[in-house]
């Protein structure tokens, strides 16, 4: 476990070596940036890619990818809009549309982990589809983007609880919980599900069980990021969180976790979902032609991936 760890440090310290780097920056090149408002801005802004990230860690630690994660967002987004909608917008149809939402999520997680866990079929074409049929069921549960979110809804998440912004405590809990798995077996065999599948097996590992609630864990994640981008837009799209799928895999990949498997943690990924973030913050406030932004944040992920990378194998 020892060696483990420490192969696991030189890429987590990069990550975060990179966005303290990144942090200074913005300070310099954004008006204000270390102002509460605008942290909060900022930290609401990144706070979706954040979770999804962290479910995205655990299905890669295992040795899968997920690549429906957006799509599942999406859905979830819709159902909760549309239950609470129907229901009339009141504190019980809140409580009514995020037990759907999660109930959603859940439901999507189970279907990615049985046809991959144990129908055996392959990962990212699997989720590839089924991220194709949940975007179908999102259009059709809301075929276009509408329906306001009950201002107790929203205004509690863009709010404040006991002093403190709300999505500062999400990051907070969030933060929690993978610290406490960390700590717990399961993180443990999923990296050894990932790292020699057939040797986990051979010592008596739980195979499908482990990669089913890999995926159970990555679908319940990006339904909180549904749920924050829901408090975050004030309505239901059909469309929202494409973005999500590849973004949460570069971070993971940015936080130290290799996409092969058996190696890294989510407390990096969530490093990587922050930087990720700065650096789009970064190159919008450095005033480059627009034209030029996505070219140039590209390569400064590609760029990042590859050191973190190669300080992993290493």
């Amino acid at each position: 476990m020892r060696d483990l760890l420490t192969r696991e440090r030189p890429a987590w310290l990069l990550a975060a070596a990179t966005l303290i780097l990144l942090i200074v920056i913005n300070g310099l090149v954004q008006p204000g940036f270390f102002d509460p408002s605008v942290l909060q801005s900022n930290l609401t802004t990144f706070l979706p890619l954040v979770l999804v990230a962290i479910g995205q860690t655990y299905v890669i630690l295992g040795g899968d990818i997920d690549l429906s994660v957006g799509a599942i967002a999406a859905l979830v987004n819709v159902v909760v809009v549309s239950v609470m909608a129907a229901l009339g917008g009141g504190h019980g149809a809140i409580a009514a549309g995020l037990l759907a939402g999660l109930g959603t999520a859940l439901l999507c997680g189970m279907v990615n982990g049985i046809l991959i866990a144990l129908v055996r079929l392959q990962p990212m074409v699997t989720t590839f589809g089924t991220g194709i049929i949940f975007s179908a069921l999102a259009l059709w549960v809301l075929p276009q983007a509408g329906l306001e979110v009950p201002e107790a809804y929203w205004s509690t998440y863009g709010g404040h609880v006991l002093g403190v912004p709300t999505v500062l405590v999400i990051l907070i809990l969030a933060t929690l919980f993978v610290v406490l798995l960390a700590r717990r077996p399961f993180q443990s065999w999923l990296k050894a599900v990932g790292g020699n599948r057939s040797g986990a097996f051979q010592s008596g590992l739980a195979l499908n069980r482990i990669r089913i609630k890999a995926f159970l864990l990555s679908a319940v994640f990006a339904g909180l990021a549904a749920l924050c981008l829901t408090g975050e837009t004030a309505t239901g799209d059909p469309l929202m969180g494409q973005s999500l799928g590849m973004g949460s895999i570069s971070a993971v990949a940015l936080g130290g976790t290799l996409l092969s498997g058996g190696v890294g943690g989510a407390i990096g990924s969530m490093l990587g979902a922050l930087l990720l973030g700065m650096i789009g913050n970064v190159i919008y406030f450095a005033g480059l032609p627009y034209e030029y932004q996505t070219l140039v944040q590209g390569l400064i992920v590609l760029a990042a991936l590859a050191g973190g990378v190669v300080l992993a194998r290493r």
